[in-house]
């Protein structure tokens, strides 16, 4: 048994995995917490390491590396944590229809295909299994060979699909050397990878859901797309 694997105290294997997100600034800034104190309960509370690249870019990737229970938990509390913000952002809305918890994974392309499954079936089965929406870029992010993958729904869902997403990447591990997508500082008029300007050319698997072919986005679901938009409203007050 190699240095990341261990006995999980039920017997099962806990293998030490990394998983990135890509965040706005606002997103990144509510994690953190007044003075860091956020983060760093996230980080003793789930046994997970959590960090935040640097720099001023509009997008930050978040790193998390730990056992695999440390990571649902890491997940778990950050997706609390946003569901935190939607509900004190609509506090003084007139919105009735609350927004769905969204993160945004950056994922190897080459273990898309996997996630995917043949005719869609595997994301069909996580969509399904966990109450969750999937939707997987169909574009790598700009000079990298990773992927976006979008998970919206409720706490609970979100972490229940993570468990789903490390077993395909343990199953299927990455091909090949993986670039990684690093956000750059945005030159004035250029418009940030997680605001995208133009809506996606996609096809639908049955299960409302699709994935990009052309623009590397993906189009939700009729309520979804209405709350997301709503929630980059409340993001960018």
């Amino acid at each position: 048994m190699s240095d990341k694997e261990e006995m999980a105290s039920d017997g099962s294997l806990n293998v030490t995995l990394t998983l990135r997100l890509l965040m706005h600034g606002k997103e990144v800034g509510s994690i953190i917490g007044k003075k860091g104190e956020t983060v760093k309960k996230m980080r003793e509370e789930s046994g997970a390491r959590i960090n935040i690249s640097e720099g001023s870019s509009p997008e930050r990737i978040v790193t998390i590396t730990g056992p695999t229970e440390g990571i649902f938990r890491a997940f778990s509390m950050i997706a609390q944590k946003f569901e935190e913000d939607i509900t004190a952002a609509m506090t003084n809305s007139n919105v009735t229809s609350k927004p769905p918890v969204t993160l945004r994974l950056v994922f190897p392309g080459s273990q898309c295909g996997s996630l995917i499954g043949k005719g869609g079936s595997k994301i069909k089965e996580i969509r399904e299994t966990t109450g969750a929406q999937v939707q997987v870029a169909g574009d790598m992010l700009p000079d990298s060979t990773e992927r976006a993958v979008t998970i919206s729904g409720t706490p609970q869902a979100i972490t229940q699909c993570v468990r789903h997403i490390c077993s395909v990447m343990l199953e299927s591990p990455p091909k090949g050397a993986t670039i990684p997508y690093r956000p750059k500082i945005l030159a004035a008029g250029a418009h940030a990878v997680l605001a995208p300007q133009h809506s996606a050319h996609a096809f639908a698997i049955p299960g409302q859901y699709a994935f990009a072919h052309q623009d590397g986005w993906i189009p939700l679901p009729p309520q979804v797309h209405k709350n997301w938009q709503f929630l980059m409203i409340l993001l960018a007050a």
